[in-house]
């Protein structure tokens, strides 16, 4: 069927997508190139600049719930849709994180008719995620920005107050991740790092965690995985630094400095999932000006949250395998200043107390381990003393020896004779 992708109501390319598998078979025209979804577009030969099919469709299937998501199989087989891609389809594509969505041609619809910030949505889909049970197809209402949320953890969209909040579960035995986003908020704010504010709330005797989205209808987020494929990488230049050459070459402002201040937040607490597409970078949807990285958001999946071995090395992600490499890609650390941090332990200590999951002993060892992990960033600050600190040290060193030997000048001489 023939569909035009849309950005808010500008008319971007027109598609023929399979209407069973959700995927496009082909990009039939396009009309605004530079409102592309971000790398999307041939880089090289005679096509460059125009639609790519192929990465089209790998940021098409980046907008769809992946099958390790509990409870998708089942929904899938229940509301008889083959793919996640087809079910995404049945909303248009519709998000709250962009303001990308397709039009059937057959259809005069209009932004302001779909788009699911200033429209009420169907709860349905988060509803049957969360609780699972039997599914009457056509009672289902398929309008929900549920059917694009991605990530493995359960959630869902809930309104409150008109505010369009994330609810998120946690995992495991410890259902830790959501008592993880507070302590990792706690951190930043102490830090003045820009970053999504989380709350706590509990669903039939289950932590979850609430954020409300960050984006407006003015705004984008632009996961990193998207800005990477705007280029192709040079085989002797690393993934780090090919993202920053990336985000140069977009003029992206501040990009360095930014991701820098998130690497060294994982560090402290040990976030073993910050992919290509856990954090991203916010561009105007109307002057398709870049804005910065986005503020740092869901940082659950840390603190040793997965195993009781706490204060063990953790793997890294996204531009090393182990934080103890990815915290050597940073160059800056000035800003950091522990002092800030010195009343955490009691702030995280209360955040964990609430969880009926974790032992007392359990909280003992993570706060511990915390506190380790921000004093080897202190170590790694002294370590990294400015060279312009260094020179104004030794120049005033220099000023209190010459001071001296003009007071005294018999030591000097004698100073000099040994």
């Amino acid at each position: 069927m023939n569909y035009t992708l849309m950005h808010k109501n500008i008319p971007v390319a027109d598609l023929i997508l399979d209407e069973e598998n959700g995927y496009i078979d082909k990009v039939v025209a396009t009309h605004d190139a530079a409102r592309l979804p971000i790398g999307t577009t041939w880089i090289t030969g005679p096509e460059a600049g125009c639609a790519n099919r192929g990465q089209l469709n790998d940021w098409w299937r980046g907008r769809t719930i992946p099958a390790s998501r509990e409870g998708f199989e089942p929904l899938l087989l229940g509301l008889g849709v083959r793919t996640a891609a087809a079910l995404s389809q049945k909303a248009y594509g519709l998000s709250l994180s962009d303001q990308y969505w397709v039009r059937p041609e057959n259809l005069s619809l209009q932004w302001k008719d779909v788009n699911f910030f200033d429209n009420a949505f169907s709860n349905d889909i988060g509803e049957i995620l969360f609780r699972g049970g039997y599914i009457e197809n056509d009672a289902v209402n398929l309008m929900s920005p549920d059917n694009t949320s991605d990530g493995w953890l359960r959630k869902k969209w809930v309104v409150s107050d008109g505010k369009r909040l994330l609810m998120k579960g946690g995992s495991g035995d410890y259902q830790q991740e959501p008592f993880n986003e507070l302590v990792a908020c706690a951190v930043m704010r102490r830090l003045d790092i820009p970053h999504v504010p989380y709350t706590l709330t509990v669903q039939d005797e289950l932590p979850y965690s609430l954020c409300q989205t960050f984006i407006t209808p003015e705004t984008e987020l632009v996961p990193a995985w998207r800005v990477l494929q705007t280029q192709k990488q040079d085989g002797k230049r690393s993934s780090f630094m090919h993202l920053l050459n990336c985000c140069d070459t977009l003029r992206i402002p501040d990009a360095r400095a930014a991701i820098e201040k998130m690497l060294v937040v994982d560090y402290c607490i040990a976030n073993t999932d910050r992919h290509y597409n856990n954090f991203g970078f916010v561009r105007n949807v109307d002057s398709l000006e870049w804005l910065g990285l986005a503020p740092v958001y869901d940082s659950g999946t840390s603190m040793w949250h997965h195993t009781q071995f706490v204060g063990r090395e953790q793997e890294s992600k996204p531009f090393k395998k182990t934080h103890a490499e990815q915290i050597q890609l940073v160059q800056n650390l000035d800003w950091f200043n522990a002092k800030q941090l010195h009343d955490l332990h009691e702030e995280c200590d209360a955040i964990f107390a609430q969880s009926p999951f974790i032992s007392k002993e359990r909280r003992v060892a993570l706060l511990d381990a915390l506190t380790h992990n921000i004093e080897l960033v202190r170590q790694l600050q002294l370590q990294r003393k400015p060279l312009s600190a260094q020179l104004k040290a030794g120049v005033e060193k220099s000023k209190a020896q010459f001071s001296d030997c003009a007071k005294n000048p018999q030591r000097s001489r004698n100073d000099m004779e040994r």
